[in-house]
This record gives C-alpha cells, sequence and structure tokens, in this order.
C-alpha cells in the first residue's frame, strides 16, 4: 500500500463513478481533493476537500492545482452519452477534448506528472474480437468514443516525449451501487440501462426503451459486458498504486469478460425488483455496436485485480437498494 501522505486529485469526483472511487481512497487514508461543476450529478455525500469548479476556468484549475500540490489526478469529469455526443458532437468534443488538454495543461505548469484517465470501451467500436483485448484497432463510431480515442492518443504522444506517466482505464458498462449505501447513480438525466430499468419498476419512468431487436445476437439485442462500481474503485486504486511505484504507462480494459443481453438484463431487473414492467421495442439508436465485452486478461496480471461483485444479480440488487432509498 502506497504512503496515506498521497494526495490524489479527482475531477469530477462528486459523480457517480467518482464518488466511489474517492470513498474508497478515503477508506485507505489517502487525501482526497474534487474538482467538480455539479453539472450532471446530484451527490448525497462528498468525500475529501471539495472545490466547486469548472475546467473551462483555467486559472481556477491552475490556482487549485499549485495550491494542493497532488501527487497524481484522476480525470473523470466527460459527458458520456452516446446519443447525445451524436446529437451534439462540438460539445463533447468541446468538452472531453477540449476541457482534459486544460487540464494537462494546468498540470504540466503546477510540475504534476502522474494521471489516470477514464476511458472506454467506445474507443474500439465494433470491435473484430471479443472479447476485445487492448491491442485491438481503435474505431469507435461515435463522437463519445471519438473523444476518448483522442485523449488517449495525446497521453501517450505526452508520455513517449517524457511529459506524463499515465494509466488509461477503458471502462466496460459501468453499474451497481455502494453495497453499504452510502452513493449511488446521481445523474440528473440517467441514460443507462440498469437505472433506467429500475425507476420504470419504481413508477418513476412509464415504460422501457429497447432499442433494437435485430442485431447479431442470440436474442436479437445488444450485449454488454457490465462491472460493478466497486470493483471499478478497486481497479483505480491498483492503477494508482502501480503508476506511483512503477511510474509506467499503461492501458487496462475494465469489465469482467462476459456479456448479458438488453433483454437478459431486463429479466434479472424483474427478478430482483419483482415487478414486471412496462417494455417498449422501438428502432436502433445510432452508435450502439451489437457487442462489447472485455478481455480483461491484462488488468488481472499487471494489476492482481480480482473482482469481488461479478454478478449481474449483485451489481442490480445494489442499484435497487439505493434507488429505493431515493426520493
Amino acid at each position: 500500500m502506497i504512503s496515506s501522505k498521497v494526495k490524489v486529485l479527482l475531477t469530477g469526483g462528486a459523480g457517480y463513478i467518482g464518488s466511489h472511487v474517492a470513498k474508497l481512497l478515503t477508506k485507505y487514508d489517502y487525501e482526497v481533493i474534487i474538482i467538480d461543476n455539479l453539472f450532471s450529478s446530484q451527490p448525497q455525500k462528498v468525500y475529501g476537500r471539495f472545490y466547486k469548479s469548472d475546467l473551462r476556468e483555467e486559472g481556477k484549475l491552475l490556482e487549485i492545482i499549485k495550491k494542493e500540490k497532488p501527487d497524481i489526478v484522476l480525470h473523470f469529469a466527460s459527458f458520456i452519452s452516446v446519443p447525445e455526443s451524436i446529437e451534439k458532437p462540438f460539445l463533447y468534443y468541446e468538452n472531453n477534448v477540449g476541457n482534459t488538454i486544460k487540464l494537462l495543461s494546468a498540470m504540466k505548469k503546477a510540475g504534476v506528472k502522474n494521471f489516470l484517465f477514464s476511458s472506454s470501451a467506445a474507443v474500439y467500436g465494433i470491435p473484430d474480437i471479443i472479447p476485445v483485448p487492448e491491442t485491438a484497432e481503435l474505431k469507435p463510431i461515435n463522437p463519445y468514443g471519438e473523444t476518448k480515442a483522442i485523449i488517449e492518443k495525446i497521453l501517450r504522444d505526452m508520455a513517449e516525449a517524457g511529459e506524463i506517466n499515465y494509466i488509461s482505464l477503458r471502462y466496460f458498462n459501468v453499474a451497481g451501487a455502494d453495497p453499504e449505501g452510502e452513493i449511488g447513480p446521481n445523474y440528473k438525466q440517467p441514460t443507462h440501462l440498469i437505472i433506467r430499468a429500475l425507476k420504470v419498476a419504481k413508477g418513476e419512468i412509464p415504460y422501457l426503451e429497447i432499442y433494437g431487436t435485430d442485431y447479431p445476437t442470440p436474442d436479437g439485442t445488444c450485449i454488454r459486458d457490465y462491472i460493478h462500481v466497486m470493483d471499478l474503485a478497486t481497479a483505480h486504486l491498483l492503477a494508482l498504486e502501480y503508476l506511483l511505484s512503477k511510474g509506467e504507462s499503461i492501458v487496462l480494459n475494465c469489465g469482467y469478460g462476459r456479456g448479458f443481453s438488453v433483454r437478459e438484463v431486463i429479466s434479472v431487473v424483474k427478478k430482483v425488483t419483482g415487478i414486471d414492467f412496462k417494455v417498449i421495442e422501438t428502432k436502433r439508436r445510432a452508435g450502439d455496436p451489437p457487442i462489447l465485452i472485455a478481455d480483461n486478461t491484462r488488468i488481472k496480471k499487471i494489476l492482481k485485480w480480482e473482482p469481488k461483485y461479478d454478478s449481474l444479480e449483485t451489481i442490480i440488487k445494489d442499484s435497487w437498494k439505493w434507488e429505493l432509498k431515493q426520493k
């Protein structure tokens, strides 16, 4: 375990994934600093020293980083909706790419070299190999995935020039909630399947839509690799320790190595909640690949990562417990 005196700065640290990582870091006595503009999240609890700020405010951003002098920056602040990225591509390039460049610039000026990046399986587009390894060609099919691929290229070039040490974690489908019930999904406008399905079961949304039933999969719906948010948080802790001790820049998939279709997820949600809610089948959305499943061999080997919540039913049960607590 790295020294408890290590300072970790999280951008977007009050959001869904960031807050779970922040909670785990505080548990292990890391000094946590959070920058978040609260644009897309409604935090119930913020772990660490909090600055309400926007990455667009370059002067304030540099001031915070120079004041806090973090040992490493974890970057969670980005827009994540694939459909929205197709409708508003400039917004995504401006926020995800432009603001990341501003963050990296501030880090350079403040002399901070260690960077942990929240990337995405969306960089793979429609992969030729399933499960998809980190060595697969990057060919995103939507602007969201493009923004992540562009940032990875920037980081790779900076690392080769000796300007930065980084680990890029390519998330597959993150779901679930803190098993202790303190925090959970906190999006103002949730778009993810499991959250929306639970909100339909709860009566907050009238029905759930299945986008496309004619994909080349066993039941015609998209297949995804769902990872519990706390297993993902553990991956961040291990990646942070690896980067600070080894200084080696790497890219790692974060997933379980198996997938579930949209219909299978809906079936488990109905089983867990005991509610047979309304489902409507509609046409495909642009930008959705048929199947995305991680080859997680590398993260298990390099970080010694071993998932603890590797069950779709566990993911949905923890999410449902969280949803039932929300008004």
